[in-house]
């Protein structure tokens, strides 16, 4: 029978081993939009498991994926469009078992009120109106969408700004360089100056769920598998709706 002692052993060895499992780096790269509600989540689960650190790498997710494409250290992709998941999945990228929904969103144009604009016909008296790069900003493609099919491609030719990621779209609202902006709607609701003009038609666009995967390089690491656990958490999910985001 174990003595006191050796009972006292094993369970040092034991919870020497557990913390050990979860101290490590994890990698994470997420679409810009996503800062706020990702450095939370990441802080909550640092203060469960204090051994773990994050390395942090926002951007559009066209780009991050791009980035993880050509070697970038990454352990977990959280990205504002399925499609770069799955993109990075069929170049044999990502831990196939360890893809799922994050969240899901909705576009909202914000600007100044006094420019009378509230609704998508109206801005076609708008100056400038910015969205993110379609090509790789999530938000600028659901955008775009919008607008071609409120038939107002021609009327808003030369108005639109291009910019590198819905970040961008939200500092030219606030600052006033632009009349408008297309931005999802939890960025709009962190804005300090520019308000939410209108919410832009859910059958005017193609909604589709930010979505997380594990790397192949973060597959092997305990404390990331953990970290994509902890994501699908109910206490993951208090914080994505404080955020604004929605779970379906």
């Amino acid at each position: 029978m174990p003595t006191g002692k050796t009972l006292l052993l094993t369970l040092l060895l034991t919870l020497t081993s557990i913390s050990t499992v979860l101290a490590g780096e994890v990698c994470i790269s997420a679409g810009a939009g996503m800062k706020d509600a990702v450095n939370d989540l990441a802080d909550n689960f640092t203060r469960k498991h204090p051994g773990t650190t994050f390395i942090r790498n926002w951007g559009p997710s066209g780009a991050l994926a791009a980035q993880i494409e050509n070697g970038a250290p990454t352990d977990l992709f959280i990205s504002a469009n399925e499609k770069w998941i799955y993109y990075l999945r069929d170049k044999n990228l990502m831990d196939n078992r360890r893809i799922a929904p994050f969240a899901w969103n909705s576009i909202v144009v914000i600007g100044n009120p006094a420019s009378g604009i509230s609704s998508m016909k109206d801005l076609s008296r708008a100056g400038k109106i910015a969205i993110g790069n379609p090509k790789s900003a999530p938000a600028g493609e659901m955008a775009l969408e919008a607008i071609r099919k409120s038939g107002l491609d021609q009327q808003l030719e030369g108005k639109l700004v291009l910019t590198k990621d819905v970040l961008e779209s939200l500092m030219y609202a606030e600052s006033g360089t632009v009349d408008a902006s297309f931005v999802h709607l939890t960025e709009a609701l962190t804005a300090r100056t520019a308000k939410i003009l209108f919410r832009v038609p859910r059958n005017l666009y193609t909604r589709v769920p930010y979505t997380m995967g594990v790397t192949g390089k973060g597959s092997g690491k305990p404390e990331v598998t953990a970290f994509f656990d902890y994501l699908k958490s109910r206490e993951a999910t208090a914080v994505l709706r404080k955020w604004g985001y929605e779970l379906k």
